[in-house]
């Protein structure tokens, strides 16, 4: 079960959804997501509201950066994670975002620590 977030300070709604689309479609193809596990929050920020040194992890990152958190189990190996990272930023570059300004988080979580709702610890 990941949970989403997506922050972009240039991108209108049609956009981020469209961003949204293409990280829930890697994570289906590359970490072995259920299709209809996707829950995400997507985030337009003021471009004042996003830092985002230019340079750092030997890229060039413009002002357009898209900065995508991705809460999930623990568990993937280190293979998978980079299979995921490159399909993120291939499917983004086909909606016009470079590579460059695809950052990518993975928060690894055990599965006790969800909850779908009625105060249940689902995995539990």
């Amino acid at each position: 079960m990941p949970l989403v977030k997506i922050y972009a300070g240039t991108k209108n709604d049609v956009e981020l959804r469209a961003i949204g689309d293409c990280v829930h479609d890697a994570l289906v193809a590359q970490a072995n997501v259920p299709a209809d596990d996707r829950f995400q929050i997507l985030n337009r920020l003021d471009r004042d509201l996003i830092v985002a040194h230019p340079s750092y992890g030997d890229v060039s990152r413009s002002e357009d950066v898209v900065i995508i958190e991705i809460t999930l189990n623990a568990g993937r190996t280190v293979e998978i994670k980079k299979k995921l990272y490159a399909d993120i930023a291939l499917r983004l570059e086909g909606l016009g975002v470079r590579p460059d300004d695809v950052l990518v988080s993975l928060i690894e979580v055990t599965k006790e620590n969800w909850s779908f709702g009625g105060g249940r610890a689902t995995y539990a």
